[in-house]
């Protein structure tokens, strides 16, 4: 059978043979034991249930022992045979183009070169998942294939529900995930419900089909960076950047520090990422041994060097080795996946990797305190640091959150607040968010290289010409974002689908949409998916992070998420999601994503216009209510520019008043 017709089969009716496990591939660790006897059984039925009655006597044991084996049942025998990769969109079958753009996006979300456990359909994170097992992923692409623009596909955290009728005007595609009571959102709920096979973590890109490896993230930890060396007046040329974690999201960090043009020692534990970020270009070197490294980096500081270390070990060896060689460290943070910290997201010091993760399965109680142990030690060695004049923020990967759940000293002197910032709080928020800039993403649906050139040029004219108009408050980011897509392709971001991320507001990402449904129509280029990082101005509540720079005490409240996926829905996206558990853990946020295919048509441009409005401004709306004066002088800006827009604006209150209380 070739691509298509596999494609159209799903499930199929011949049992496919056994897979053998590859132990090349880097897999997800085994998860650890908290089903009951009676729930085994639940979840060996739930997974039976997509298969004919005829196959269950031979399934059964064999979805058993994976279940015993790696705590999740990921049906392994159904993996495809087909390379797993983002085709041209025209390779894809179906009577929908925007179904298979989807279809590509999925496929890109699962390649080896982009998903950190692909066999387990994880994209990132440790536990950010595509779908729950194969099967899952198997029906939803012939629903896909068999789809008209007069039906919606609803995904049930990775499980298609079905085609439901609809309207062409509707989206393709419905994704909710992890969307829990919220009296069982816990880490160990999600331990049990996804064990069960009835909910999964869908991060935030990974299960809304949008993730673009790790150059999603990199331009905004390249802006992180480069701000937080202005923040500290510095330059970042010959200065020291040090972090953890090259997995997902994290593996962005070498790269950016390198654009940025500082040192960058990033600490990774587990040996086969650490090799991957290698060969793909992302790290320049990589060292094991401390005393190597302290060498290396002072050789750095005194050549002025622009050059990524990575050190294959645990970050908190580093903090301390460098705090007792005098290694003065400029900027510090750390993007390991502590969202996740008892189930791979974080390992603790003075135990190697492998038996860290045997540990983390066979005594999850001991592995829990080990990490404690160690964030502990952790933020004592970075105290030692700020106290000689590091910068350290925060990286909203719940670290500042877990640490202090494990008595780390990590908390302000009113006991509520974490002495050190979220780099949302410093940054981001008040420089980007709060204006209306955030993580707009593209990819070319053709998966052709010359596509994305043409796409770069286009929307670096289009940010040239806007830059001319915009009002000094936002200069910066306009001069930072032409930067960026200027060295775009010079910096070889690409891993996977022929994608781009770009920061941008409303107006920029309305204008770069526009043009390139002109360049589609005209055709100089194939069609074009839209998107975002769900970590943005509009798409997502979470108190730590993405909201951490609200101060009106809403921040803890998830209305604007939500509002931002139903308004979405009907503006035009083609496809929208909402998830419980982004970045910083499982019941610890609510993020909303949408996609958006181009194919040229005057339909497209009046859906690009509308959607991707609101998109953006509905989170400027929030912002500008709180009473960040950032966000109120953009939602004016955007009233004078859309007459349609009124949005309630918020009096300030004189402080004097209340003295007298």
């Amino acid at each position: 059978m070739n691509f298509k017709a596999l494609i159209q089969q799903g499930i199929p009716n011949v049992l496919p043979a056994r897979k053998e496990y590859d132990p090349s591939i880097n897999h997800a660790p085994k998860r650890k034991e908290i089903l009951s006897k009676e729930e085994k059984e639940l979840a060996l039925r739930n997974a039976l249930r997509y298969f004919d009655a005829k196959h269950h006597e031979i399934l059964l044991p064999e979805f058993a022992e994976e279940l015993e084996v790696y705590g999740r049942i990921y049906m392994y025998r159904f993996r495809p045979d087909y390379k797993m990769y983002a085709r041209d969109i025209s390779e894809y079958p179906g009577r929908s183009e925007q179904a298979k753009a989807i279809m590509l996006m999925i496929q890109n979300n699962l390649d080896y070169a982009v998903a950190q456990h692909p066999h387990e359909l994880i994209t990132y994170g440790g536990n950010g998942a595509v779908f729950q097992n194969w099967a899952q992923y198997l029906l939803t692409m012939k629903y896909l294939s068999e789809m008209t623009n007069s039906q919606t596909l609803t995904m049930y955290s990775g499980h298609p529900m079905g085609l439901f009728p609809s309207h062409k005007n509707a989206p393709r595609v419905v994704v909710t995930n992890g969307m829990m009571i919220p009296n069982y959102s816990q880490p160990d709920d999600w331990e049990k419900f996804n064990a069960l096979g009835v909910t999964q973590y869908g991060q935030m890109t990974a299960g809304s089909y949008m993730y673009i490896g790790p150059q999603g993230i990199v331009h905004g930890t390249t802006i992180t960076v480069l701000n937080g060396f202005r923040k500290i007046g510095k330059s970042p040329q010959g200065n020291l950047f040090v972090t953890a974690g090259l997995g997902g999201m994290s593996g962005a960090q070498p790269k950016a520090g390198n654009i940025a043009g500082c040192i960058t020692v990033c600490a990774e534990v587990n040996p086969k990422i650490t090799q991957v970020r290698l060969d793909q270009g992302w790290i320049d070197e990589k060292i094991s041994d401390l005393d190597v490294l302290v060498a290396r980096v002072n050789e750095a500081k005194e050549n002025k060097e622009t050059v990524s270390l990575a050190y294959l070990g645990n970050i908190v060896d580093v903090w301390e080795k460098f705090y007792e060689d005098n290694i003065h460290i400029d900027l510090g943070s750390d993007q390991t996946s502590l969202h996740n910290p008892w189930a791979g997201g974080y390992y603790p010091v003075d135990i190697s990797f492998e038996d860290a993760n045997i540990m983390m399965a066979e005594n999850p109680e001991m592995f829990k305190d080990r990490v404690q142990e160690t964030l502990r030690r952790h933020a004592k060695a970075i105290n030692n640091h700020t106290a000689k004049g590091t910068y350290f923020f925060d990286y909203g990967n719940a670290f500042l959150l877990e640490a202090s759940r494990a008595g780390a000293d990590v908390m302000a002197d009113n006991g509520i607040d974490f002495k050190y910032p979220s780099y949302v709080q410093d940054i981001m928020g008040p420089m980007c968010f709060d204006y209306g800039f955030g993580p707009f993403r593209w990819v070319c649906a053709s998966s052709n290289p010359k596509d994305l050139a043409k796409t770069d040029k286009i929307a670096c004219e289009i940010l040239e010409e806007i830059k001319k108009n915009s009002p000094e408050e936002i200069q910066q980011q306009m001069a930072d974002n032409i930067q960026w897509i200027k060295g775009a392709q010079e910096n070889k971001l690409v891993v996977g689908s022929q994608a781009r991320i770009l920061y941008a507001d409303a107006e920029g990402r309305i204008k770069i949409a526009k043009a390139f449904n002109k360049a589609i129509k005209r055709g100089e280029i194939g069609p074009v998916v839209l998107g975002r990082d769900h970590h943005d101005v509009s798409g997502t509540d979470s108190p730590y992070r993405e909201t951490s720079n609200i101060y009106d005490g809403s921040r803890f409240t998830a209305d604007m998420a939500i509002h931002n996926v139903i308004g979405d829905s009907f503006r035009g996206a083609t496809w929208v999601s909402i998830h419980n558990g982004g970045g910083v853990g499982w019941g610890e946020v609510v993020n909303g994503g949408f996609g958006m295919l181009l194919d040229g048509t005057k339909a497209a441009k009046k859906r690009l216009k509308s959607m991707l409005f609101w998109d953006v401004n509905n989170g400027i709306s929030r912002r500008s209510w709180a009473r960040n004066d950032e966000a109120i002088f953009a939602i004016k800006r955007a009233m004078d520019t859309e007459k349609e827009l009124q949005v309630t604006l918020p009096n300030k209150v004189d402080d004097s008043l209340f003295m007298n209380l």
